[in-house]
């Protein structure tokens, strides 16, 4: 049997020692040890897959928490499924001790131990989603108050409409407007558009 570990933050700014070090109380080797730096949202994580290829029936694997595992309920369940039934691995979700497949192998301590998986594994997919809510509303917020979101949109000198006309006159070239605007080619089309339409330029 080989003990693994696995943990996930999910961007490359967030620290993931708490986790490390927990994983590596519990008898963890380096070597065993798998993070990933990137959303939970699926399970195409490299770390993650590389785990799953080394993993054989027997192992025990350990996660601090089951958000760390990931945040989509149906996969979450889907992948616990796998690993336990399919594969034969054992898990042991440290902040949840009931979630240690190796204690729980009779009927009833399995449906209390999945009850439980379903209602976390609902819980980190319920959290994900207010998330985006509430980031969705400060967008919509920000907004109202006047923030601009992206890059500022790109000025044109006074003198566009004037420059336009002497290209479309073919007095000058394109390169030499787009020079004189400082404008690439795809912006100024769609300066052009705006002219056309009498749309603000900025």
């Amino acid at each position: 049997m080989e003990i693994y570990g696995y943990a996930r933050v999910s961007s490359y700014d967030q620290n993931e020692e708490r986790q490390v070090m927990a994983l590596q109380e519990k008898g963890v080797s380096l070597k065993n040890l798998f993070i990933d730096k990137q959303s939970g949202k699926d399970f195409n994580r490299r770390a993650y897959q590389k785990l799953i290829n080394k993993l054989k029936s027997g192992d025990l694997l350990y996660i601090t928490s089951i958000d760390r595992l990931g945040r989509n309920y149906e996969e979450i369940l889907e992948q616990w499924r796998v690993l336990t039934k399919e594969m034969n691995i054992d898990i042991m979700v440290l902040d949840m001790p009931i979630l240690d497949t190796r204690q729980y192998k009779d009927l009833i301590g399995t449906f209390i131990s999945d009850l439980v998986l379903q209602i976390l594994s609902f819980v980190a997919q319920s959290e994900r989603e207010n998330i985006r809510k509430r980031q969705a509303e400060g967008i919509t917020a920000a907004k109202a108050r006047g923030v601009k979101f992206g890059r500022p949109a790109k000025e044109v000198p006074e003198n566009f409409a004037e420059l336009v006309q002497k290209w479309q006159n073919h007095e000058i070239r394109l390169a030499d407007l787009l020079a004189q605007c400082d404008l690439s080619r795809s912006t100024f089309y769609v300066k052009l558009r705006a002219l056309r339409l009498n749309l603000p330029l900025k």
